[in-house]
């Protein structure tokens, strides 16, 4: 289904594929009967969990935000004159389209197609980005971009460049992200760009911190996962018997998000009883940290060859650009 937006010219088309609620349960569900108990993050984005991952995102401890905008600013102009105009720029899991801004008076491409699970966010973010910037087409893809990452046939041929700041490919464990960027090397295609955040490898105190904030906006993000599930599926979590936990894994290189149950329970979830051992977690989030030669490392298996790295003074963050291949260059 295809929606325009009203007004004279087409500057928001918004493709729904929006996951099903039979997609929540049978995930969520899949999830709390395995061991150990694990459900996936990108369910933490309904409308609230979008509006608290905004929130995360402006904590003092919460640095990539910052540092990635930076990183952006400084070298705009050199990413546009690698990658030129007129290209169809890809942004999965988009959210609320702030970085993107950066880029397209100096990419100036042709098309935008931001692509997000949380349908609402996604329509409010992509009508914003079609009204600040007239001359651009926004064709808005609601969907699961883990599992289906297409453009939609509303959106203009052109070279294709994929965008995904943020640090997100830190979700997938190494194998997945080699994975999800084969998959975003096909959808750009030979000659197409990636321009992706990375976060390094630091101080565990700074990446504990910036997982657990102090106003605990990143203990509400997890938490609200719970509120969703009791909201859309029915289930009865008791949201002041968990206690949100984050740290970092020093030797699997990861922050690791948990839900902690702080006493024995049982939960109903879709007709299922689940009985939860006070200390028991669920496995809600990974963010794995790379250092810049083991992030090309998992771009050149993925189909990409590295074109630049630009990090802060920090060594906080990094940026890359990777470029597939053009074939008829051999």
């Amino acid at each position: 289904m295809s929606l325009q937006s009203n007004g004279s010219r087409p500057a928001l088309q918004l493709t729904d594929l929006h996951p099903t609620p039979a997609d929540l349960a049978a995930e969520v569900l899949a999830g709390l009967q395995r061991r150990p108990r694990a459900i996936p993050p990108k369910f933490f984005y309904d409308a609230r969990g979008s509006q608290l991952f905004d929130a995360i995102t402006r904590t003092p401890e919460y640095y990539p935000t910052r540092t990635e905008i930076a990183i952006l600013q400084t070298r705009a102009a050199e990413i546009a004159a690698c990658v030129g105009a007129g290209s169809v720029l890809v942004e999965p899991g988009s959210g609320s389209c702030m970085k993107v801004r950066l880029l397209l008076e100096g990419l100036k491409p042709c098309a935008y197609v931001p692509m997000d699970i949380s349908r609402d966010h996604l329509r409010v973010a992509a009508e914003q980005v079609a009204a600040e910037f007239p001359w651009l087409e926004v064709h808005a893809a609601c969907t699961d971009f883990t599992r289906r990452m297409e453009v939609p046939d509303s959106a203009p041929e052109g070279p294709r460049v994929a965008f995904f700041p943020g640090s997100s490919i830190g979700n997938f464990d190494p194998d997945g992200a080699v994975d999800f960027l084969a998959v975003v090397a096909a959808l750009v295609g030979p000659g197409g760009f990636l321009l992706i955040g990375v976060d390094l490898k630091k101080d565990p105190a700074v990446l504990n911190a910036a997982y657990d904030d102090a106003a605990g906006v990143t203990a509400a993000f997890n938490l609200n996962l719970l509120a969703r599930i009791n909201a859309e599926l029915g289930a009865d979590f008791d949201l002041g018997a968990w206690r949100h936990r984050a740290f970092y894994n020093a030797q699997l290189g990861r922050i690791e998000m948990h839900l902690l149950s702080t006493a024995d329970q049982r939960v109903h979830c879709g007709g299922i009883c689940f009985d939860f051992a006070m200390g028991e977690t669920i496995h809600t989030e990974n963010s794995y940290k790379y250092s810049i030669a083991e992030f090309q490392s998992i771009a050149s298996c993925s189909g990409f060859t590295p074109e630049a790295a630009w990090t802060d003074t920090g060594n906080l963050f990094s940026v890359h650009l990777l470029r597939v291949p053009d074939a008829s260059a051999d």
